[in-house]
């Protein structure tokens, strides 16, 4: 097995894997006499459709029967109320600087005890999908929360017979080390008066999503909406996949397979907004035969730099697909949306986002004809997706440090995925570290994977600007068309102006516009220098916040102010 779910006797008691104080918490619930053990995503999708609020669509899902549904099953759809985003403040990782544990382990203690009133709901999956890295999850959550737990369970890959005879052939994970993933979760959750409770270690007194990554275990409290269900799971993958030898991605990658039969694997990361989805899917047109690995969530193996999915299905925006767009036909579940009648008195999704932001859907693996689960080929590149206005559409970066530190301080904009404070600007760069949100270990573990595939491996590493460039707009013809240049080995790079380590393509296919940098404007060198010393100074905040937590080497910092001081000679 993948991770472990059995222990001999001798190997339970404390100091042993598997067995930290927030993990016994967690797991003891799973095995209460409320607990009712869903066993078939048949049964998720019955108590689903029942369950009070869901909007049962005349929307027939797409092949039901094929991932594990009856024939008849249509599209679920239910809405959570004010909230459609992610919440960033909520989350508590234990072992970090200022995260105290001790007070966070009885505001979950007490949150199981209060559930005891509830029957509960327990369901298994898998997350990752080829025998090199499977972990088994657990997901525990009250009754009248059977949407969230449908949607888990469609999310990553249910139980089907394929899957757990390949779950027994795998291999295991941490030389058997690693324990199952266990995540509570209640919704409905509100704190109580308590002599015993203190909720001063939330920084929203409603809401917590806390994990013990090192012991595969999570506890969600107060959040209905579904993507934190989502990603509070694949943060711990990421985690014990990092633990392990892989390079944790938040991004997508795609395998060419070009005329002479050569293959070309990109991978592509950037936060929910930036086109990393749609370059990952992007046809091209037809000139070559394409793989998809994922969207969203996988890992690269950085001694075979082999890729693997973490994930079957995907979790899209609807406002991209109109009400009546063929690829509608694929999906599975929606969330915050609205619903209609048509013409005919059918019930139908109204997918565009008029009944708030963040409208969601997960749609099927079948949406994808050239899906795969694994790619063996080791991956060629990286491109780091920003929307940065000083960057050129595309930059090549040399060395190892400048480029897995650009990742490291990878600028874009606030996505419409997440829940923000009131009077954010939604347009103003901040810093998302490798496009990743969710990570629950030390910065330098996600610096040291990447700078290995491009010290080691011979990974090439870009920077692509999906945004605008000095109020040119970069579209998808010059984005895709870049991709293409690349791929087919017919990109011209040449250094740019006085930056040693940083290369430019000025012509590419599909090129929509003039794109020069124009290096004698003052106006542009102020601004392209005051980009990279926010670059420099994210660095060295991260040597500094969190007791240091996140420091990163002092290579990748002098990679960075090495460009600060190039630029400064303009």
């Amino acid at each position: 097995m993948s991770t472990k779910a059995y222990y001999p006797i001798s190997e339970i008691g404390a100091g042993k894997p598997g067995f930290s104080k927030t993990r016994s918490i967690i797991e003891a619930a799973f095995y209460g006499n409320n607990v009712v053990k869903v066993n078939t995503l048949k049964e998720a999708y019955e108590l689903a459709k029942n369950s009070p609020g869901t909007i049962v669509t005349d929307m027939p899902v797409y092949r039901a029967e094929e991932i594990g549904l009856e024939r008849d099953a249509k599209v679920l759809l239910f809405n959570d109320g004010a909230v459609t985003g992610r919440y960033a403040d909520a989350r508590r990782i234990k072992g970090e600087p200022g995260v105290d544990a001790a007070k966070l382990d009885k505001v979950i203690m007490d949150a199981i005890y209060k559930t005891r009133w509830n029957t509960m709901y327990h369901v298994e999956c898998y997350i990752g999908l080829d025998p090199e890295f499977m972990a088994k999850a657990h997901l525990l959550i009250p009754e009248g929360e059977e949407n969230i737990m449908y949607n888990w369970m469609l999310n990553f890959q249910y139980m089907s017979d394929r899957y757990v005879e390949m779950y027994k052939n795998s291999k295991p994970i941490g030389d058997g080390k690693e324990p199952d993933i266990y995540i509570f979760s209640n919704p409905q959750w509100v704190p109580t008066d308590s002599p015993d409770v203190d909720y001063s270690c939330l920084s929203d007194p409603l809401t917590l999503c806390y994990f013990d990554t090192d012991q595969n275990c999570a506890a969600i409290l107060g959040m209905k909406y579904f993507g934190e269900h989502k990603k509070g799971t694949l943060t711990m993958a990421w985690a014990m996949a990092n633990r392990n030898g892989y390079a944790s991605c938040h991004g997508g990658q795609k395998e060419y397979i070009l005329a002479d039969g050569s293959k070309y694997v990109a991978s592509v990361y950037g936060l929910s907004g930036s086109g990393k989805s749609t370059l990952t899917h992007a046809k091209h047109g037809g000139k070559y035969e394409i793989k998809v690995l994922h969207d969203d969530a996988f890992i690269i193996n950085t001694d075979t730099c082999a890729s693997v999915a973490l994930e079957p299905t995907y979790f899209d925006k609807t406002a991209d697909y109109p009400t009546g767009c063929p690829d509608n036909q694929y999906l599975l579940t929606a969330q915050n949306c609205s619903a209609t009648l048509d013409e005919d008195g059918k019930l139908q999704l109204v997918t565009e986002d008029i009944r708030n932001g963040n409208g969601r859907a997960i749609k099927s693996k079948l949406w994808s004809p050239n899906r795969v689960d694994k790619i063996d080929a080791p991956v060629n590149a990286i491109f780091w997706i920003m929307k940065d206005p000083t960057i050129p559409p595309v930059v090549k970066l040399k060395g190892a440090a400048l480029a897995s530190v650009m990742g490291a301080t990878l600028a874009t904009k606030t996505s419409t995925a997440e829940r923000v404070a009131a009077g954010t600007d939604m347009n103003a760069l901040r810093i998302v570290p490798y496009a990743n949100p969710f990570r629950t270990y030390p910065l330098v573990n996600d610096y040291e994977k990447f700078k290995k595939l491009v010290e080691e491996k011979n990974v090439d590493c870009y920077i692509v600007n999906t945004g605008d460039f000095m109020g040119a707009k970069v579209k998808p013809a010059d984005t895709l068309g870049i991709l293409e240049t690349i791929v087919e080995g017919k990109a011209k790079f040449e250094q740019w102006g006085p930056f040693s380590d940083i290369e430019i393509m000025n012509d590419w296919s599909g090129k929509t516009g003039d794109f020069t940098p124009n290096l004698a404007d003052k106006a542009y060198t102020e601004a392209l220098k005051n980009a990279m010393q926010n670059r420099v100074d994210a660095v060295e905040g991260f040597a500094t916040k969190k007791e240091g937590y996140d420091k990163l080497p002092d290579e990748a910092l002098a990679a960075l102010k090495k460009i600060v001081d190039e630029a400064a000679s303009l």
